[in-house]
């Protein structure tokens, strides 16, 4: 989306703020023998209790005929996003687990209007996501995450006004490739904000001084996704989660930012 009023993104901080404090209260239940279920409940639990509502739950996509069930993605190994959480899927040391979480807020049914010159302003959405190990981890699975990680900050520091779509995706996969992973080019980041998906595609590869001009006031979910063999991935059978084609494990590490005169301001951080 493009902010319109400053009311939009006072709606979106708050959303942000929120959700990442959220995000964090969840990644401190995950340890051995917790199932991804659990976290899932402890999420919508989480988002209700804030006056959010969970944006994935019930959201229906183009590939799969059926809607989403569940209020986070929880991914576990060389499955890339988009995993189903699950009771007899339970958590192992040794594990890494990317957690996608989405929040509109206000929820519609709480009442909470910001009210702007054009009438109401109704809830905004915000997206973001982390991998994090389960207990020790192998130290091949560290390097994947923490390099995923960098090129996650290395794109958002680089962004300004009129930097092309091109080089915020060189830059992510060019530290992801020099460090000896594999970017993932079937799945890409997006536009956010009144929905869950908007326009522009934000992928994590490209060529320096190609794409759109990145535009100040414009809201974007920016999220590598780096694989420790080959980048190809495959739809698994419930028509959601994406794996890795060759079983490598997958990282993943998102946040929603908006683009400020001075650069982006992350709206999915803590404060």
């Amino acid at each position: 989306m493009n902010i319109s009023v400053p009311q939009e993104l006072q709606t979106l901080r708050e959303c942000g703020r929120l959700l990442a404090e959220i995000l964090g209260k969840i990644t401190s239940q995950v340890k051995l023998g917790v199932s991804t279920f659990e976290l899932d409940c402890i999420a919508e639990k989480l988002i209700r209790e804030a006056g959010g509502d969970p944006a994935f739950k019930g959201y229906r996509s183009h590939i799969s005929e059926k809607p989403y069930p569940a209020s986070i993605c929880t991914s576990i190994n060389d499955e890339v996003v988009h995993a189903i959480p699950r009771k007899d899927r339970v958590l192992k040391i040794g594990d890494i687990l990317g957690i996608d979480i989405g929040m509109r807020w206000p929820a519609p049914r709480s009442g909470a209007r910001l009210a702007h010159k054009g009438g109401p302003l109704q809830g905004l959405i915000t997206d973001m996501a982390v991998t994090v190990p389960v207990g020790r981890i192998a130290p091949s699975a560290e390097e994947l995450l923490q390099v995923t990680k960098e090129a996650l900050e290395r794109g958002i520091r680089a962004i300004r006004p009129n930097i092309r779509m091109g080089d915020l995706g060189y830059i992510i996969q060019k530290h992801i490739e020099e460090n000896g992973f594999g970017v993932v080019r079937d799945l890409v980041g997006h536009g956010v904000g009144k929905h869950l998906h908007e326009n522009p595609y934000v992928p994590n590869f490209g060529k320096e001084g190609d794409g759109i001009k990145l535009k100040e006031g414009m809201v974007i979910a920016i999220e590598p996704m780096a694989t420790m063999g080959s980048p190809l991935v495959r739809l698994a059978d419930d028509g959601w989660t994406w794996k890795t084609r060759d079983g490598s494990l997958a990282a993943h590490f998102e946040h929603t930012i908006v683009i400020m005169k001075e650069g982006a301001e992350v709206l999915t951080r803590a404060r």
